[in-house]
């Protein structure tokens, strides 16, 4: 699959949206709880673009399809760490490298605003926690901001300095 990756744009909040409902689904999480039930799921280009360190970007095939997708935003209450947001991608973009290239993207431009990065994921989702461990995500305990998400109950934390 040929892909490349660029900052979301309007036309894309629906497709995200489809992606993330469709990866949830996947892996049970389609309830309250989880990012599934986030009231402004389908306005990512309005939350993330222009804002000084919050950005998302899609995963796009060279037949225009959004296949994944990432985004960084601050941790309201936790001063220099920003959270790792919405990051999904569809089996058919698993295992191409999309993941590792929406990660390196993504924590490049969190070097530039934050100290640490947060990240919650629900505990069946065991590819995901492998793939954050070997980007240099650590296990932790310590839940940080609101995010609403109390169904997942998997916390990691990374130091980005």
């Amino acid at each position: 699959m040929e892909y490349h990756i660029r900052e979301i744009e309007e036309r894309d909040n629906k497709k995200i949206e489809h992606v993330i409902r469709t990866c949830l689904i996947e892996y049970g999480g389609d309830h309250e709880g989880t990012a599934w039930a986030d009231p402004k799921l389908g306005e990512f280009s309005t939350i993330y673009n222009n804002i000084e360190g919050r950005k998302y970007w899609v995963v796009e095939t060279t037949d225009g399809e959004i296949v994944g997708g990432a985004g960084i935003g601050e941790v309201e209450g936790s001063p220099g760490v920003c959270e790792l947001q919405k990051m999904y991608c569809l089996q058919k973009a698993r295992g191409t490298g999309a993941a590792r290239e929406l990660m390196e993207k993504a924590l490049t431009y969190a070097k530039q605003f934050y100290n640490e990065c947060y990240l919650e994921t629900l505990d069946n989702m065991i590819p995901a926690q492998k793939f954050y461990k070997k980007h240099g995500f650590e296990r932790t305990d310590k839940r940080l901001g609101n995010t609403g998400h109390f169904d997942c109950e998997v916390l990691f934390l990374k130091d980005l300095k």
